[in-house]
């Protein structure tokens, strides 16, 4: 990794055991194979995975201290901006979507919220009250609503409802009562159980050129 000659990896165990005055490596139940008995192409390997290993672990802890202290930098700079305000101290909690930028405009971060959001007991009811309607509805009425619900309903790979179909009902103006209180049901439902904040950087080299991504993660193009 000559890309990588002045950057410290992390300290990888070897992989090998000794035992006496022999040395050994586990396989992957656990067993001690003799280092003699280990395959060269397995060895190789071995020490090429570690190799890699050692370097991106500290290149993700590299990258995890940068987050922490962008993070402290831009609150730093948020709080500078509420006291120009007068705005009471009020820490990060709540704050949204939000980009920050060059003079010259040519270079930003932006910060973007994610809010996990779960659903409560309430998610079942409504889905009582849709089975309700699809059934009294004819078999051929409004099929694409039909769609909608049935793959609402479907668990997805996680084996959790389909968030985003549940959302498109939402958006749904049927004039049923049932549907409504379905509906009001589902809004009762959503819970936001945790929130996550990511950091994007853009540069470009002239205000009339395209955004171009600053990109840190090890993804081959």
């Amino acid at each position: 990794m000559e890309a990588t000659s002045n950057f410290v990896p992390a300290e990888i165990p070897n992989g090998v055991v000794q035992v006496g005055d022999q040395n050994y490596m586990p396989d992957s139940r656990g067993a001690l194979v003799p280092l003699a008995l280990v395959k060269p192409a397995d060895k190789l390997q071995d020490e090429t995975v570690r190799k890699v290993m050692g370097f991106a672990i500290a290149l993700s802890d590299q990258i995890e201290r940068f987050k922490a202290h962008c993070m402290a930098d831009l609150a730093d700079l948020d709080r500078l901006l509420e006291q120009e305000y007068g705005l009471v101290k009020r820490g990060n909690k709540g704050k949204g979507n939000r980009t920050y930028m060059t003079v010259d405009t040519l270079f930003k971060v932006t910060v973007q919220v994610a809010d996990f959001i779960d659903f409560g007991p309430e998610l079942q009811i409504a889905k009582s009250l849709l089975d309700e309607c699809l059934t009294e509805w004819s078999a051929d009425a409004r099929p694409e609503i039909r769609a909608v619900v049935t793959r609402a309903f479907n668990t997805d790979k996680e084996g959790k409802i389909n968030r985003s179909e549940i959302f498109m009902l939402l958006r749904l103006e049927i004039d049923d009562p049932r549907w409504r209180r379905a509906m009001a049901a589902i809004t009762n439902a959503m819970r936001v159980v945790g929130r996550k904040e990511y950091v994007r950087f853009g540069m470009r080299a002239s205000t009339e050129a395209d955004w171009r991504s600053v990109t840190i993660a090890l993804a081959q193009a």
